[in-house]
């Protein structure tokens, strides 16, 4: 496997690494990266396959492997993955798949996300996937894209600064790299492993997302023994950036509350 891209900041026995979701890359943490790594933790962001600076393409099985690399390197005594959207399906798909990575992980927050994508006859993903392809086949590119998508994903009240920010970072994703990632995730349904989740969890939702509703992911929590729920407030599907600062402070509580100490 090669090794993705990556940027650090921060030291500490505890590695946070943070997986993006399909419209982000690593420059979508610069925030969480700052705020961890002062909180005392090893801060890492990543570039899936196919984005920012790393090579290759975005299916399950290469994303999956890029987190494996960047957590074999990083040869942390502890690692928490922070999972934000198609991060947080990676992030389960790693735990389902090899247990014995259970050995390497503190913990687990799954940002803005979902165990399954969409119901299980295929009509709906295939509905999604047509949306969001449609302004690719209609030759906006991913920039044209970005100005539709990005507005209806965030809260009424984001600023114009979070905004910009997120269609800023979704424009710089490969068009072919968006089109085989979106296919990676209209195929992941990890809802039979929910209950085998041995580590801490924090299930983190936002009041305005309309991608992974709060209901829909208080529900996934119900399911992960012992797990965490919270619903931060004024923020959309892309919470990290519309309310970085509660975003970082959920997550950092969480650090010092659960998964850095191992209960």
């Amino acid at each position: 496997m090669t090794l993705p891209a990556f940027i650090e900041q921060g030291q500490g026995r505890v590695a946070v690494l943070l997986l993006h979701g399909i419209g982000g890359g690593k420059a979508i943490w610069r925030e969480s990266l700052s705020a961890i790594a002062a909180a005392g933790y090893r801060a890492v962001a990543i570039d899936f396959p196919g984005y920012g600076d790393s090579a290759g393409a975005p299916t399950m099985d290469a994303m999956v492997g890029a987190v494996n690399a960047v957590i074999d390197t990083l040869g942390a005594p502890r690692t928490v993955v922070v999972g934000h959207s198609m991060g947080g399906m990676v992030a389960q798909e790693l735990v389902a798949r090899d247990q014995r990575r259970l050995g390497w992980l503190g913990g687990l927050v799954l940002a803005c996300t979902s165990a399954s994508f969409g119901k299980a006859d295929g009509a709906w993903q295939a509905k999604f996937v047509a949306e969001r392809l449609a302004p690719l086949e209609a030759g906006l590119g991913m920039a044209g894209m970005a100005r539709q998508l990005v507005p209806a994903m965030v809260a009424p009240m984001a600023s114009d600064a979070a905004r910009e920010a997120s269609i800023d970072v979704m424009s710089r994703v490969p068009e072919a790299s968006y089109r085989v990632a979106l296919q990676a995730i209209a195929a992941f349904d990890r809802r039979a492993a929910l209950a085998s989740i041995a580590l801490p969890t924090l299930c983190l939702a936002a009041q305005y997302d309309r991608t992974a509703a709060p209901e829909v992911m208080q529900r996934m929590a119900a399911r992960i023994p012992n797990a965490d729920y919270e619903c931060l407030a004024d923020a959309g599907h892309i919470a990290n950036v519309e309310q970085a600062a509660a975003f970082n402070a959920a997550v950092l509580a969480f650090l010092q509350r659960r998964a850095a100490r191992g209960d």
